[in-house]
């Protein structure tokens, strides 16, 4: 079963790396992004406040997320593998889904890291922005925080993987095509 985490800042390409990823491997994609949009679309409690704080650029707390994440984990029948995207943000995150993953008889096999400069991102977040609707993705004050909350309190995740040997750095500028094949390259070491 192959288990990876596709990580990097926000606008790096996660979610389009992800929909070719889980084509090819056939993996479970657990994006708490589509999580909290299917909160919000369902109009739950629990999307209302990630909304609150998602407008703000800010991360939704952990507690709400590792919920979302483990219910999603447990009512997948039959699994190939899982690939998270934008989970986990936080240390406490990566801690709590080593022990979900463990309850469930798996493990993460590693984290592959987008890396993307600033200014890259800054104009592939505005971009985005004109056609997702998205008011975080608009407001370039808000862009700015967001890509600033990421090396404040999301890379820190990174370490942690590196420490047990699960960290892989790509290099996300270039060809969607490109950037797939050097993610790949990555994966078939993994598995």
């Amino acid at each position: 079963m192959l288990n990876i985490i596709l990580f990097g800042p926000p606008g790096a390409g996660k979610g389009t790396q992800s929909a070719k990823l889980i084509d090819k491997y056939n993996l479970t994609h657990i994006a708490t992004g589509d999580l909290f949009r299917m909160h919000l679309g369902e109009g739950t409690p629990l999307g209302l406040k990630a909304k609150e704080y998602m407008n703000e650029g800010l991360l939704v707390p952990d507690s709400i997320v590792i919920g979302m994440v483990e219910e999603k984990i447990a009512t997948t029948p039959d699994p190939k593998g899982f690939i998270f995207d934008g989970f986990p943000r936080t240390v406490a995150q990566a801690e709590a889904l080593d022990s979900m993953m463990s309850r469930n008889g798996m493990s993460i096999n590693g984290m592959i890291a987008l890396e993307v400069p600033d200014q890259e991102l800054k104009v592939r977040i505005a971009e985005r922005g004109k056609t997702s609707g998205r008011v975080d993705d608009q407001d370039p004050a808000k862009i700015e925080k967001r890509i600033q909350v990421y090396k404040d309190e999301t890379l820190p995740v990174a370490n942690y993987y590196d420490k047990k040997g699960k960290f892989v750095s790509i290099n996300g500028v270039g060809s969607i095509e490109d950037i797939f094949f050097r993610i790949i390259h990555e994966i078939d070491k993994l598995s």
